[in-house]
């Protein structure tokens, strides 16, 4: 059975940790991520972006996701990332996704804080929870390209009325992380984190953590982040793999031959991500 993220990022918050919310897209790279958390004894996240439901189909996605979480007796959640059309997250709703994020950070406060305030509403009765972002990543999350000049960072203050006036259960902040990879090590503003969490109850989310150091993603987990969002560093050790393979195999027809190398490459990158957010073992 599908679970929501609210007691896995509660039990995180007081606990010290963060959980990992790796982003998936079909049936292998949800094995690895899910076999692994339950090799580390970590409760995990799989993530699918707009793009993703689109390529896999939610019914697939959920029914693959709920078969995991019926095999392993770790906390498995199925999570909505950086949606935007509200029908859709709706629909998701409907078919029984536990965890959604609404992502209106494009737009003005007060609209930001209507749109997310409209999916609460709905996903509350459901028992679903859901996340919203204050502050706009630069980069790109799949078909989601944000501008450098058009990202901003989260304002404390401002952070509390939304979270007041939305009742949304975690808040992705921004911080000076950015989606995709970094040309220079980001500068994060652990300044700025401190305050929100000093301000601000319920748990909260670090996006673009692909390609952030170790120890700087550490040091958020320190201050308060609660839930740490991994997508770019999946992707590029399976799509290595699989070009170094054809390379040395060209002639290889068998996915279940290239895919293995594959897989194998995903999950050095699982661990460490688990290993960074000091999940493993928390269950």
């Amino acid at each position: 059975m599908l679970v929501s993220t609210r007691q896995m990022l509660l039990n995180a918050q007081k606990e010290g940790y963060a959980v990992p919310a790796f982003n998936i897209h079909n049936l292998e790279t949800i094995q690895v991520v899910v076999e692994t958390a339950n090799e580390m004894r970590s409760p995990v996240i799989l993530a699918a972006t707009p793009s993703t439901v689109k390529y896999a189909g939610i019914e697939y996605l959920m029914s693959m996701i709920e078969t995991a979480s019926n095999k392993y007796d770790i906390p498995i959640a199925f999570h909505l990332d950086h949606h935007e059309n509200v029908e859709d997250i709706k629909t998701a709703i409907r078919l029984g996704c536990k965890s959604v994020m609404i992502d209106a950070s494009h737009h003005a406060f007060e609209d930001n804080i209507k749109i997310v305030k409209d999916i609460v509403d709905f996903a509350h009765k459901y028992d679903v929870t859901v996340e919203a972002e204050l502050g706009k990543l630069g980069g790109q999350e799949d078909d989601l390209i944000v501008d450098e000049k058009d990202s901003f960072y989260t304002d404390p203050l401002s952070a509390v009325e939304f979270v007041n006036q939305t009742g949304v259960d975690s808040l992705a902040i921004a911080i000076g992380t950015a989606h995709g990879l970094y040309k220079v090590e980001p500068k994060l503003d652990y300044d700025r984190l401190k305050e929100i969490k000093k301000l601000v109850s319920i748990p909260l989310v670090l996006h673009g953590a692909s390609g952030v150091p170790f120890d700087s993603v550490r040091e958020t987990v320190k201050e308060g982040i609660c839930k740490v969002n991994i997508a770019t560093e999946l992707k590029i050790p399976f799509a290595t793999s699989l070009k170094d393979f054809f390379e040395n195999n060209p002639n290889e027809s068998d996915p279940r031959k290239y895919l293995v190398p594959a897989k194998d490459a995903m999950k050095a990158v699982v661990m460490n991500k688990i290993d960074m957010c000091k999940s493993s073992k928390r269950v």
